[in-house]
């Protein structure tokens, strides 16, 4: 083996062997917030444009969530897709969520309640990792350990321009874009 090739062999077993290099290596790929948000402008319909497929949406097309903030604080969370197809029959779910970082309002707790249980489900996370601050026309949201991703918009279709440059920003991320699925509105 040539001199050249047993010295990157070494730089690689040093960077795979070595926690000091994952750490800084994970840190480059840590999901980060937006720095504010403002809860009132936040309120409404959002519909999903596109999300990675989770267990409690399935068989969700026409995916869409709205928001609206209670007297004590809390978020009224109502989701509501149809099922099978864009006409089918409607699913709702019903939640709250409310703040858990008040200095920037973009960690959120959401919990569900299932109709057939006495007992709220277990809280998500909710992080708002992008949105248009401006106009509030768009948002992306995930958790700490990226399980979760939902692109969301206030019309049912997003500009392709603006879509392909969320993925790219959640690309440089490091979220799987292959785990996206489009969500037929």
């Amino acid at each position: 083996m040539k001199r050249q090739q047993k010295f990157n062999l070494l730089v690689i077993f040093a960077f795979i062997s070595f926690p000091s290099f994952h750490m800084a290596f994970a840190k480059s790929f840590k999901v980060k917030t937006v720095s504010s948000v403002d809860l009132q402008r936040y309120m409404g319909k959002w519909y999903e444009i596109a999300s990675y497929p989770q267990w409690f949406q399935k068989d969700c097309t026409a995916s869409r969530a709205t928001y609206e903030l209670r007297e004590d604080g809390y978020v009224k969370v109502l989701n509501e897709c149809n099922l099978k197809e864009v006409d089918g029959k409607l699913k709702k779910a019903k939640g709250r969520a409310w703040v858990v970082d008040k200095s920037t309002n973009a960690k959120l707790k959401v919990q569900f309640f299932l109709p057939w249980v006495k007992l709220p489900f277990l809280a998500g996370d909710y992080w708002i990792i992008m949105l248009d601050k401006e106009n509030y026309s768009y948002s992306v949201i995930s958790d700490p350990k990226k399980k979760t991703l939902w692109i969301l918009s206030r019309t049912k279709k997003m500009p392709e321009n603006l879509y392909q440059s969320i993925l790219e920003k959640l690309r440089q991320r490091g979220f799987d874009l292959g785990k996206l699925k489009i969500t037929k509105q």
